[in-house]
């Protein structure tokens, strides 16, 4: 009786540990078939901004750029 004690307090203690391991993780991630400035297909774009447009979207990361990032522009 004590040996099957054992054994299942070993078996219960193992089946606790394996569910501790992490997954590996391979495989690729984010797969991007379209360009950037394709869109998402989202209500939450900028105003002004249509989809497929790139000469918009250049402009629109390079006015970010510009006046959203740079700290020194924005202590002014």
């Amino acid at each position: 009786m004590k040996r099957i004690s054992i054994t299942l307090t070993a078996v219960l203690a193992l089946a606790g540990l394996s569910a501790c391991t992490e997954k590996p993780q391979t495989g690729g991630g984010v797969k991007q078939d379209a360009a950037p400035f394709a869109g998402t297909g989202s209500n939450f774009t900028q105003p002004g901004w249509k989809a497929g447009d790139k000469a918009g979207w250049e402009q629109h990361l390079k006015a970010r750029q510009q006046y959203g990032q740079n700290e020194y522009t924005r202590t002014q």
